[in-house]
């Protein structure tokens, strides 16, 4: 079963909380999701009238469709219960804060969900201290295994 990961996201933002949300989809985009024919990055979530919605993520046309193919770059609905829309709606209205998607993967009764969190934005130099920190972490790795 494939995981599609937004790997961007931890670089680019601190994540502060999670949450798992149902997605709407139609017929033929559950097809490629499976065949890991999907991406999530410049994916972002916005609200639209109390609804949660997904936005730029790209699900690839399925290669066996016929003219009933799906539309590769249409915004979806995500389903959460009505507790977490307001709390999240409440917090975006924040200054700085965003909803993210994470990663999108099949649960075990074969039903795709994506891991959305609540994120607030880094700065240039945190992110340049991440990377400084990754690089420390691989060299000392390196050193230990020698």
């Amino acid at each position: 079963m494939p995981t599609i990961v937004n790997r961007r996201a931890s670089f680019d933002y601190y994540i502060l909380t999670r949450y798992t949300a149902g997605i709407v989809l139609y017929g033929t985009e559950i097809k490629s999701i499976r065949e890991g024919k999907a991406s999530l990055t410049d994916a972002f979530c916005q609200f639209e009238g109390g609804e949660l919605w997904v936005k730029q993520m790209r699900i690839s046309p399925y290669r066996f469709g016929s003219y009933s193919n799906h539309e590769e770059m249409r915004q979806r609905k995500l389903l959460l219960n009505r507790q977490e829309l307001r709390r999240l709606e409440r917090q975006v209205a924040e200054s700085g804060k965003t909803i993210v998607p994470l990663r999108i993967f099949l649960n075990e009764k074969g039903l795709a969900k994506m891991e959305i969190a609540l994120a607030q934005g880094k700065h240039t130099y945190d992110k340049r201290q991440a990377l400084r920190e990754k690089d420390l972490d691989r060299d000392t790795a390196r050193y230990i295994r020698r």
